[in-house]
């Protein structure tokens, strides 16, 4: 069998292919930054040092490479008197070459080839000596920049190099008196750059814990605000029942239109002002601003006990001491769980009668909610969210909230120390709230 020709393997060839088709393509791409740096050459520098994967503001990037320009530079013009030699303007180019080499080619700066060009700078401007001399400072920036960008497994012996290289052009009287200042520089450069690195490090860490505490703080108010929501639909829906409650038995036994009239308008008043409660609670996951409207207060519960006696839950309010002395805050966290607990009242042991008792003294104030259970109900406390709510809302202002059986029926006792006192509603200066809701309206049987 004769050989009629010998040709390339096409294993040999793809190689060959692939290395020009790349070579291709990074010419087109430099081409493409020479052309946009030409159109734009202040964005377009911006963008390119943006892009740097170092995360250094892009002012402390230019800062740094600003000054070992104006260095090497200043150190080729000491050596004025060697021109028209071009080693010093090699030594620049240098020096200088990787701003150039990422912005047109793509060329990523390394700490090793970083090392590598700024020595091979400094013995450029070395072997052509002058007293006195700034090329060393050219190590110190570049020693800086290394330890700034590269683990110190990298750093440290770049930086050694650098202190050697300079020892030797000393042993061989290329440098000027004072190589131990110039070998501290060279030093002090380099710690400059860890303290960079540690900062970088140190705002990631920050950045972290920012996050972890925004993500903790949005979790706390959908929780809050959640809270709200419950207590509000508890509250609005307990009443709402027993004013249907009432309407059903005055239409099923009395025939009386005008008492059910009246209920179901109490229940519709309700069912409207729980709604807007809804909206302006619902309103605080909204980030644009709404109107600010009061939050109930301490001095509020009696109209909450009286919404509840109207409704026909048979209950008693009683307060002493100066509320005065209740915040804002607290006066919120009691108007909440006692709005809790009557709800709760309504829901699990209904027919039952409860007793509302505010008491403010020097130290704390404390919600006393207790209520009895009709013969052969059983008392539990239920399987929602309201308890855990308000021993919650209690814990979050300092107090306590303790929650149980207690002689024939449940009972629910809130205690919070006292904020800075501010203005309020005392007790001993409204007298009528102290009974007001003495004699309050038997509830109807069904």
């Amino acid at each position: 069998m004769g050989v009629i020709g010998v040709s390339t393997p096409a294993g040999e060839q793809r190689p060959v292919v692939g290395a020009f088709r790349r070579a291709g393509a990074s010419l087109g791409r430099s081409k493409q930054r020479v052309i946009e740096f030409a159109r734009q050459p202040v964005t377009s520098f911006q963008r390119r040092v943006e892009e740097l994967p170092f995360d250094y503001p892009p002012s402390v990037i230019i800062a740094v490479d600003l000054a070992l320009f104006v260095v090497a530079v200043s150190a080729a013009i000491q050596r004025h008197s060697y021109f028209p030699t071009a080693l010093p303007i090699l030594a620049v180019l240098l020096t200088t070459a990787f701003g150039p080499m990422y912005a047109f080619l793509g060329v990523m700066p390394r700490p090793l080839t970083l090392g590598l060009f700024a020595m091979a700078a400094e013995a450029l401007f070395l072997a052509q000596p002058v007293s006195p001399d700034l090329a060393p400072f050219v190590l110190v920036a570049a020693a800086g920049e290394v330890a700034a960008i590269a683990r110190k497994r990298i750093s440290v012996p770049i930086t050694a190099a650098m202190m050697i290289e300079l020892v030797v052009f000393d042993m061989n009287d290329h440098l000027s008196q004072g190589l131990p200042t110039y070998l501290v520089g060279v030093a002090f450069g380099w710690m400059a750059g860890v303290m960079l690195q540690y900062q970088r490090r140190f705002l990631y860490q920050e950045r972290g814990y920012q996050e972890i505490r925004a993500a903790q703080a949005a979790d706390e108010e959908r929780r809050r605000i959640a809270r709200e929501v419950h207590d509000v639909i508890a509250h609005s829906l307990s009443i709402t029942l027993l004013h249907l409650t009432a309407a059903r038995h005055a239409l099923q036994t009395d025939r009386d239109v005008e008492d059910a009239v009246e209920s179901l308008t109490d229940a519709e008043q309700l069912g409207r002002q729980a709604m807007a409660d809804i909206r302006r609670t619902v309103g605080l996951l909204d980030a644009r601003p709404s109107k600010l409207v009061p939050e109930p207060g301490v001095e509020d519960i009696q109209g909450l006990v009286g919404d509840f006696a109207r409704a026909g839950l048979e209950v008693r309010y009683l307060c002493t001491g100066d509320l005065r002395a209740v915040s804002p805050a607290l006066g919120l966290a009691l108007y909440r769980i006692g709005q809790e607990s009557l709800a709760n009242v309504v829901k699990h042991a209904p027919g039952g009668s409860a007793s509302v008792h505010v008491d403010v003294d020097g130290t704390e104030v404390a919600l006393t909610v207790h209520n009895t259970a009709p013969a052969g109900l059983p008392v539990h406390p239920g399987s929602g969210m309201g308890v855990s709510g308000m021993r919650q809302r209690a814990e979050l202002l300092g107090g306590r909230m303790n929650a149980g059986r207690h002689d024939d029926g449940w009972s629910v006792r809130a205690a919070i120390p006292l904020a800075p006192t501010r203005g309020g509603i005392s007790c001993a200066i409204l007298p009528g709230l102290l009974h007001g809701l003495t004699e309050p309206r038997k509830a109807q049987e069904t």
